[in-house]
């Protein structure tokens, strides 16, 4: 009975010696610093555009400061719903993050097709930069002001043609402002992203477009075959001080921008999260990317990650009272 005992005991010792020993690993595992292996930033926009080449330049900051690659994955596609989804699916361990502009979250969701939760499925991480909108006449326009443009839309209900890049989209949203504040009937010509709609403006095919400011529009207002009207934008553009933004002129409501930043799936650690926010502000704070960003025609920001979480809630508020006061619909 004594032997039955004492082996019984030494069993169970074995036993927990064992399971102490096969636990070290895990706990070891879970206290790893971060980050140990590399980081994936998924560009919710095809290569080569300007969002593109701005997350690259942020992803080469964050390399070097956190001494941990960071790969660039592009996944375009359905306005930026698509990259954001993979986002939003993928493990909430701080090694997949992505970089979009905030509309799959403030906008997709009032149509009732975004594929997932803005509020349960997404951290916002950090605002990077906002865009300006410019407000431009193409070659079937005489305006050469706002102010003519509305006189010509009163006189002529409908005659006005605006384009944007899509049905849903941030220039249709700031052209329902415009047409609410103007007290206007202007004609919506909605097209499927950027590159048709350029060469149909400057091929007149329409009178008017709203478009994301880039190093190309800017290269075709200064050859003077676009003619800006306004910008929408806290503050006029360095590019083009003389152009005055839609609040400047009347229509603070229709002086949109759009705001990109990054973001992380909901469950990623909040230390994690808050680590990531400021490395992104340190290396916004850097002069040579600031001022890449510039060149680029838009406009570092920065902040904390409940300043950008306000920025997007209010942003969504305001587009689900627009969608539905002007009866918006999806594709």
């Amino acid at each position: 009975m004594k032997h039955t005992n004492a082996l019984s005991r030494r069993t169970t010792l074995a036993l927990l010696a064992c399971s102490l020993w096969t636990a070290v690993p895990a706990v070891h595992a879970q206290t790893s610093p971060w980050p140990s292996k590399p980081i994936r930033l998924v560009v919710a926009y095809p290569s080569g555009g300007v969002s593109d080449v701005v997350a690259r330049a942020l992803a080469d900051k964050l390399s070097a400061q956190m001494n941990t690659p960071v790969v660039v994955e592009n996944k375009a596609g359905a306005s930026g719903s698509i990259g954001v989804d993979a986002v939003a699916k993928a493990a909430p361990d701080g090694y997949t993050l992505g970089f979009a502009a905030v509309s799959p979250l403030t906008l997709s969701p009032h149509l009732g097709k975004s594929p997932f939760d803005p509020a349960k499925d997404i951290a916002p991480v950090a605002s990077v930069m906002y865009s300006p909108v410019l407000l431009l006449a193409t070659p079937a326009s005489d305006s050469k002001e706002l102010k003519d443009l509305v006189a010509v839309a009163k006189a002529r209900p409908g005659a006005v043609r605006w384009a944007t890049s899509g049905p849903a989209s941030l220039g249709n949203i700031m052209l329902e402002q415009f047409k609410a504040a103007a007290k206007v009937d202007i004609t919506h010509i909605p097209y499927k992203g950027g590159s048709q709609q350029i060469t149909d403006a400057l091929g007149g095919q329409f009178e008017v477009l709203s478009i994301n400011t880039s190093p190309a529009i800017v290269q075709h207002v200064k050859a003077g075959k676009l003619r800006p009207l306004a910008v929408g934008a806290p503050a006029r553009l360095e590019a083009m001080p003389n152009v005055p933004t839609l609040a400047e002129l009347g229509y603070p409501t229709a002086d949109m921008t759009s705001l990109f930043g990054v973001f992380a799936p909901a469950a990623v650690p909040q230390p994690v999260l808050e680590r990531l926010n400021a490395e992104i502000n340190k290396a916004l704070a850097q002069p040579d990317l600031r001022a890449r960003l510039l060149a680029s025609d838009n406009v570092p920001t920065g902040g904390t990650r409940a300043e950008f979480a306000k920025q997007i809630a209010a942003e969504s508020e305001n587009n689900a009272r627009i969608i539905n006061a002007a009866g918006i619909k999806g594709e």
